[in-house]
């Protein structure tokens, strides 16, 4: 069983809220265009200067999307 991975990108400062939803439209775009088997993403807002995108890949995926998506940091998904 493959393990699911969340990665995120992390926004901060008063436009943060609008470029973590922004990004997220980006993470569909991409998987779209490598027409990964991926479709979990989302946006986070955490506080009113800080708020992230992320996406779920599982461990097969997960070292071409971070080197080419470059996240800030990932976490064990699930």
């Amino acid at each position: 069983m493959s393990r699911k991975i969340k990665l995120i990108w992390d926004f901060r400062g008063e436009a943060s809220a609008k470029t973590a939803e922004h990004h997220e439209k980006h993470l569909k775009e991409y998987i779209a265009i490598e027409k990964l088997p991926i479709n979990i993403t989302g946006f986070d807002i955490l506080s009113e200067m800080h708020a992230i995108a992320w996406m779920v890949v599982t461990d097969e995926y997960m070292v071409p999307v971070r080197d080419a998506l470059r996240p800030h940091r990932g976490e064990l998904f699930g």
